[in-house]
């Protein structure tokens, strides 16, 4: 009988069970949550992270994590026939960090902290409360497969002679892992907007990159100091922008590769002069893509669009 030869591929993602190694509160608005554990030993490859995105699945009480079959082939199958009021939240972050030491691997993520009414939600409610120990799953990119590869980063600057990036502050730990794994050649500009002046955080960019922190006044809404700062670098004179006349409630995502809003966009092989990538408040996002694209003329196949939450929507996944 002659032997089966039939290599089974691995999966790109993989789910680890994992553990809170450390809690530390970096800002006002910013706690900063190590986890660790065996499973973690295939997952992420350092130095290749960029905007990489993981799920993390917070469980429905602090120390029981739902009975998900991890070991099988179908482990969204088994988290999804658990009882919706027993298998927790999942919710998706940046990674802000990954090391691996003869100690392990580790993960770092950056969770902003929420906590104001109508605002907040099970992944801010469980981070303000993380202790130590704490068991918790992720899903996240197997080790070896490239962050071009995996699908879950969207940082593609190519051939792009300079980078702009800009976002608020659930874009502040991508930003951060971006420039912190770019070449160290690499030039452009960087805006963060984020709660209050105590939230700026250290991030070892390249030299070329300018980063400005921007902060907002006390009551001011999403996007109210990032956009005409965005706006008036690019020499637009639409800097004056309310964003509650965008009302769609759908994430804005577009990138070179895909378009939520199903428009088509052409490819291009000209060499580009500049690369946007722009993440935070799905309103925000749309207002500076409108006057990105329309106004302004940037090619759509240089720009990466990201809404990673929408104002007084609950989002999912």
């Amino acid at each position: 009988m002659s032997a089966d030869t039939t290599t089974k591929t691995r999966p790109t993602y993989l789910l680890a069970l994992a553990e809170v190694r450390a809690v530390e509160r970096v800002s006002p608005n910013f706690v900063r949550i190590t986890f660790g554990g065996d499973d973690l030993d295939e997952l992420g490859t350092p130095g290749d992270t960029y905007d990489s995105r993981i799920k993390l699945i917070f469980p429905p009480r602090p120390d029981a994590v739902p009975p998900i079959d991890r070991d099988g082939d179908d482990w969204w199958g088994s988290y999804l026939a658990v009882p919706e009021d027993e298998r927790g939240s999942m919710r998706t972050y940046s990674v802000r960090e990954l090391a691996v030491t003869d100690a392990g691997t580790e993960i770092v993520v950056d969770f902003v902290l929420h906590l104001s009414p109508g605002l907040t939600g099970p992944a801010s409610r469980w981070a303000a409360d993380a202790r130590v120990g704490q068991p918790i799953f992720v899903v996240g990119p197997r080790r070896g497969v490239s962050a071009r590869e995996h699908g879950g980063a969207e940082f593609a600057p190519g051939e792009a002679r300079s980078v702009l990036l800009a976002g608020d502050e659930t874009a502040a730990p991508a930003i951060a892992r971006i420039l912190e794994d770019a070449p160290r050649d690499l030039r452009g500009t960087a805006f963060i907007e984020v709660p209050e002046p105590a939230d700026v955080l250290e991030i070892a960019a390249p030299a070329g990159v300018e980063i400005t922190w921007l902060p907002r006044a006390d009551g001011d809404a999403h996007g109210s100091a990032l956009i005409p700062a965005v706006l008036s670098h690019l020499g637009d004179a639409h800097t004056h922008v309310d964003v509650r006349d965008v009302e769609t409630e759908d994430l804005l995502w577009e990138t070179p590769a895909y378009s939520s809003l199903g428009e088509q966009i052409a490819a291009t092989h000209a060499p580009a002069d500049r690369y946007f990538w722009i993440a935070g408040e799905s309103g925000v996002v749309t207002t500076l893509r409108r006057h990105l694209v329309k106004d302004i003329g940037v090619d759509r196949a240089q720009v990466a669009f990201m809404g990673y939450w929408r104002h007084g929507v609950a989002m999912r996944g």
